[in-house]
């Protein structure tokens, strides 16, 4: 079978690792995966202890989970075609660096904002923790115009998949209404111009069940229960 990618919806983090696959442009497979409960229900928990998407099974049965992991191994396959910079080289320690930012800090802001949406929580615990979101969002969104420095791209003078990974992140800003992204025009711009890519309409397509056409790679859906089946017949 060719590679599955396990994403989450809503608004998983894994729209990046989409849109990484659509730039790639090989044959891949997506299985989708409701939060919380299909996440973290024991079927899924059979691929990903964890319980968390995104996961991605590779062509011969192995499973990568976490995005970095899964977008340093995308990247591998990339370098030739520009998503990624060759080990040992300025690029390469450029893009790793950006994408941990935006693994850690960057995703790790919007944290308790997503809290307050998946708990039940008082209305005083609700503000003090929408406060606190709000105010590490614009933190880290300020350090990231800082990154930028003026660039059309995260790294370097080209699409990277850092550009494809900040893209998942950074919409999450217009569902918690946390920000404004005019007050970061470096990172509208980029944002804006990711907005356009056929790969990034594509994942957003994919996620919301609209009809779409694949520039890249595609080959379908399939469902948890036949992954599940298909391994256990190996």
């Amino acid at each position: 079978m060719e590679p599955v990618l396990f994403y989450g919806v809503p608004e998983g983090c894994s729209f990046g690792s989409i849109v990484a696959l659509e730039w790639l442009g090989r044959p891949y497979r997506l299985c989708r995966i409701q939060m919380p409960e299909v996440a973290s229900g024991d079927d899924f928990r059979r691929l990903n202890p964890v319980g968390e998407t995104p996961t991605l099974m590779t062509s011969d049965g192995q499973l990568v989970s976490e995005s970095l992991a899964i977008l340093n191994h995308i990247a591998a396959l990339g370098i030739d075609s520009g998503l990624a910079f060759a080990q040992g080289s300025q690029e390469f320690d450029r893009l790793n660096q950006m994408l941990a930012f935006l693994n850690t800090s960057y995703f790790n802001a919007f944290s308790p904002l997503w809290h307050v949406i998946e708990h039940e929580v008082d209305r005083s615990t609700k503000d003090v923790l929408t406060a606190y979101g709000r105010a590490n969002v614009q933190k880290t969104h300020a350090q990231l115009e800082a990154m930028l420095g003026g660039r059309d791209w995260l790294v370097g003078d080209r699409r990277s998949l850092a550009d494809a990974y900040f893209m998942g992140i950074a919409r999450w800003a217009d569902f918690h209404q946390a920000i404004d992204r005019r007050d970061y025009p470096g990172l509208n711009r980029l944002y804006e111009r990711m907005a356009s890519d056929p790969a990034v309409r594509f994942a957003h397509a994919i996620e919301h069940e609209e009809p779409t056409r694949s520039s890249g790679g595609f080959m379908g859906h399939v469902s948890l229960d036949e992954v599940l089946a298909a391994r256990q017949a190996r």
